[in-house]
């Protein structure tokens, strides 16, 4: 049960909407004094925003009108919109990576939707990636070269390719690091501690420069594919500690339960002990793909065109110069939708299944 689901006490529960408030607001005199500095901090910075954002903004024009104006330029925003999404992509082929978002958000749903959760979704995502994939690159029709690619689909493509990666390789480093194999299990810790203790700038830059020198001599590796499999094998870490959390968190009674019916380890793993442990990180492991999400963009370090990079880059244009803060913002607000979409969706899960420790 979390903080938000908690009963209220007795006297609270059964009065007026209005009292709670109040009581909340104003109850203690540490109460009041809080809502008095928060009022004041609003009543500072909400207006000049509100002027900013709003009345003295200009919605439409050119970079002239909004240069005779103090306010926000969402002029701007509209006319790189298609920049922020697509970047370089060539825009008589903007349908592909439009039809790319589309589909990896369709997966994405299909993922969070418990009624779909069958042994077909499995094979989907190798699938729907792929396809994606071979849109990017103009298959079958104009090729298109990665250094073109940038946007919204760059960002979910990673995102999603990593994460999906990186959970099921977590959950086997997970197991090895519980295993009574004194070997596999410093193996697993090494690997987990080694990964976490290095910024994922690092791993970014290893990508770039040292990935490919290990190649063999003639042969090469696309940008965007090699940043994917170093940053699937970073998150590996973080999400195995995740992993590792729901399963210390199962009594040790369900494996010897399922020991004494004849499972073998594999099958009680599979049958009885992930399903629960999954079930119990379910707020930890949202919480890390939001963060995997926001983390995204520090690829704009080595020159991949992020949503982040994209709507940077947009600001450079000479017709549009100098408008970071509308970049910038638009961005965010991106990121906040997809961010609080996913924590929504993990109170959500969390209600729908249940989530509690067995006893």
């Amino acid at each position: 049960m979390t903080v938000a689901d908690a009963p209220l006490p007795p006297a609270l529960a059964h009065s007026p909407a209005w009292h709670r408030l109040r009581s909340g607001l104003f109850g203690t005199p540490f109460n009041a004094a809080v809502t008095a500095l928060t009022a004041a901090a609003l009543a500072w910075l909400v207006p000049p925003l509100l002027r900013w954002t709003v009345l003295d903004a200009t919605f439409s024009g050119t970079s002239a009108d909004c240069a005779a104006r103090a306010g926000a330029c969402w002029a701007f925003v509209g006319a790189k919109f298609r920049f922020f999404l697509f970047a370089f992509y060539p825009p008589a082929l903007h349908w592909r990576p439009a039809l790319v978002i589309l589909l990896l958000l369709a997966l994405l749903a299909a993922t969070a939707t418990p009624r779909f959760w069958r042994r077909g979704l499995l094979p989907a995502w190798p699938a729907v990636i792929a396809l994606c994939w071979l849109l990017m690159a103009g298959a079958f029709a104009t090729p298109v070269p990665s250094n073109q690619w940038g946007g919204l689909p760059v960002t979910l493509l990673v995102w999603s390719v990593c994460f999906a990666v990186s959970l099921p390789l977590a959950v086997l480093l997970a197991l090895a690091r519980r295993s009574a194999m004194a070997g596999l299990r410093l193996l697993s810790v090494a690997y987990i501690e080694l990964m976490r203790g290095i910024p994922m700038v690092a791993i970014l830059y290893v990508a770039m420069l040292i990935l490919p020198m290990a190649l063999p001599e003639g042969q090469s590796m696309d940008k965007t594919l090699r940043a994917m499999i170093m940053v699937a094998l970073f998150w590996t870490a973080y999400t195995a500690e995740v992993v590792r959390g729901g399963l210390q968190a199962i009594p040790p009674g369900q494996q010897e339960a399922a020991a004494a019916l004849g499972l073998g380890y594999w099958r009680t793993m599979q049958l009885v002990v992930l399903p629960q442990a999954l079930r119990v990180v379910i707020p930890g492991l949202v919480n890390l793909a939001i963060g995997f999400l926001l983390a995204t963009s520090l690829l704009a370090v080595i020159g991949i065109f992020d949503l982040l990079n994209a709507a940077k880059a947009s600001a450079t244009d000479p017709n549009w110069l100098g408008f970071y803060d509308e970049a910038y913002l638009t961005v965010a607000l991106v990121y906040f939708v997809f961010g609080y979409g996913g924590s929504r969706y993990s109170l959500w899960l969390e209600r729908r299944l249940g989530g509690r420790t067995p006893k």
